[in-house]
């Protein structure tokens, strides 16, 4: 039987920022380095280990804004983008975040470069440039070539854009000023890869891969075959297949090739962005190394069915079960609910603190690595932006699309307009919400809700979602076994439709979670007689009782407990 290990990656609990919407330092209306190093003891209190930082390099402009696509559409591996900071700020960044024992993670964007990256100029320049196969050319269909080489879908919309200068296209996975890199090209592979090796020089403890499940194409450029479905995981969009472009069997490759690169740097680790199935996903991680205690593809891959999961026992239930099927040891799931695609999770489940304190209960106790969004602790609220004001570029390309059909690619988790997961965080109930200084526009309108949900506000109040957050990841820090601990589901037989229960075991240790979704009291009986309460999301309640209720315990509403 192989002994178990675990790396501080496994372990770890992961905070987003996003860094044009954290802290302005400067007065811009725009969040910078500065801001986020101010802050940083914000975050250690808190409670989390690690952060992952939203691109803050080069990025073009967007007329009359900064950044088209807010930094995922790099002009500049290398650097850091002016309004953020600097190359010296960054490394005071790294310095003052390992300083608190904590880790630093970037968003790497991997497959494309922005339209205006000197390595696209220089390759749409002519046919013969050294760079022209450093992105997808092909020439057009007849009559004339003025028709796109094939039928590929990008991952929201058309996969080709002409170029009239050299008379030929070019492809794109995302949006039409996010060329992708050709991946088939020996000098493109090591010149990414020693881009990879340039930051974890730096000091980066790991990389975020931006839409990892993109980087090769089908190299015959066969024609995507029709499907009757405007949207699917795994088949494809817009009633168009996708295995030409996704989850194509070298990029499977390519991640090991990954991996061994960051092992050049002992202790790092890759989370990849792919929206898929769990069996697709699986593939990403590779196959299990000869000791059983590792694997050699990526470290994590997010798993996104906890996004579109209701807030319902037998629902999470079956998602645990599956994710233990596909990603039991030396495997870890992911746990995550909100980033800077997708609304609000507070606004999902309803406006409702009670549900979200549930759902934080979860994600901090299940087996796996939570990753927790900027604002989240807070109940930050989904903002509101129309199309004609939005700063997302995704808005703009989607703006001749009737509101009804925005509405039915919304429910499919198809973003038409980011904006309202983007806004400002709420530090407190000043102007700006202490974001930025009063009287000076944020790049991003503050949610109004900000007056009752800040920082300021939520720290004094003991019952708060903050605090309840500052509990748990407590709780967890201090018990290796919600850390590292085996899963077991606890049947509740009639009650399973009303509570969610489940153990956490590391050797001796055992703890309980129980989760009563349900608006009414619970009466429990549990196999321990005398149950120490480690949590509640009720912060006045002190014990558990069983001896009040005939050896039953009670679950308020909307109560979440833990216990040993």
């Amino acid at each position: 039987m192989v002994e178990k290990s675990y790396k501080w990656w496994q372990k770890t609990v992961v905070y987003q920022v996003y860094p044009r919407s954290f802290k302005d330092s400067t007065g811009n209306g725009i969040g910078d380095l500065s801001g986020i190093i101010e802050k940083l003891d914000y975050l250690q209190n808190l409670g989390v280990e690690t952060i992952w930082f939203s691109p803050f390099y080069p990025s073009p402009t967007f007329k009359p804004y900064s950044q088209h696509d807010c930094g995922y559409d790099i002009s500049n591996y290398k650097d850091i983008h002016p309004e953020y900071g600097t190359m010296e700020l960054f490394d005071e960044l790294v310095k003052k975040i390992h300083n608190r024992n904590m880790k630093i993670v970037l968003d790497m964007v991997l497959n494309h470069t922005s339209i205006e990256h000197p390595w696209f100029k220089e390759s749409r320049s002519s046919r013969d440039n050294p760079k022209r196969d450093w992105y997808i050319w092909r020439d057009g269909r007849k009559p004339n070539g003025k028709k796109p080489p094939n039928n590929w879908n990008s991952m929201i919309g058309k996969g080709w854009e002409y170029n009239s200068h050299t008379d030929q296209w070019f492809y794109h996975a995302f949006l039409p000023f996010q060329p992708d890199l050709n991946y088939r090209n020996p000098e493109v592979q090591k010149e990414m890869l020693d881009t990879v090796r340039f930051w974890l020089k730096k000091g980066v403890d790991g990389y975020r891969l931006d839409i990892i499940n993109t980087l090769f194409e089908d190299a015959e450029f066969r024609k995507a075959p029709f499907i009757f479905k405007l949207f699917s995981e795994d088949s494809g969009t817009f009633f168009k297949s996708s295995q030409m472009t996704l989850n194509h069997p070298d990029t499977y490759e390519f991640c090991k090739t990954l991996r061994e690169t960051i092992d050049e740097f002992p202790g790092k680790f890759l989370v990849g962005e792919i929206t898929a199935s769990l069996k697709i996903l699986k593939n990403y991680l590779g196959n299990v190394c000869k000791d059983g205690t590792s694997h050699d593809g990526l470290n994590l891959v997010f798993l996104f069915q906890s996004m579109t999961t209701p807030m319902k026992p037998k629902r999470f239930r079956n998602l645990m079960q599956m994710y233990e099927k596909w990603f039991s040891y030396p495997y870890t799931p992911t746990w995550v609910f909100g980033n800077h695609d997708q609304r609000r999770r507070i606004t999902k489940i309803g406006d409702n603190f009670n549900k979200a304190k549930i759902n934080a209960t979860l994600q901090l106790t299940a087996r796996g690595v939570p990753f927790i969004y900027y604002g989240e602790e807070l109940g930050m609220k989904e903002g509101k932006s129309s199309k004609k004001e939005s700063r997302d570029a995704i808005a703009h390309y989607f703006k001749w699309i009737p509101q009804f059909m925005q509405n039915i690619l919304g429910k499919y988790g198809i973003p038409i307009n980011r904006d309202g997961c983007r806004t400002p965080m709420q530090w407190d109930d000043s102007e700006n919400a202490g974001f930025c200084p009063p009287n000076i526009e944020p790049w991003l309108s503050v949610n109004p809700s900000f007056i009752k949900r800040n920082v300021k506000k939520e720290e004094k109040d003991e019952g708060s979602l903050l605090n309840c957050y500052k509990r748990l990841l407590k709780v967890r820090k201090e018990s290796p076994a919600l850390q590292i601990g085996d899963f077991e589901l606890i049947n509740l037989k009639k009650l399973k439709e009303k509570c969610l229960a489940y153990k956490r075991i590391l050797g001796k240790q055992e703890i309980n979670v129980y989760l009563n979704f349900l608006n009414k009291v619970l009466l429990i009986k549990i196999p321990i007689q005398e149950p120490k309460l480690i949590f509640s999301t009720l912060s006045n309640r002190k014990a558990l009782y069983p001896e009040a209720n005939n050896g039953k315990i009670k679950l308020f509403p909307f109560e979440g407990i833990i216990f040993r």
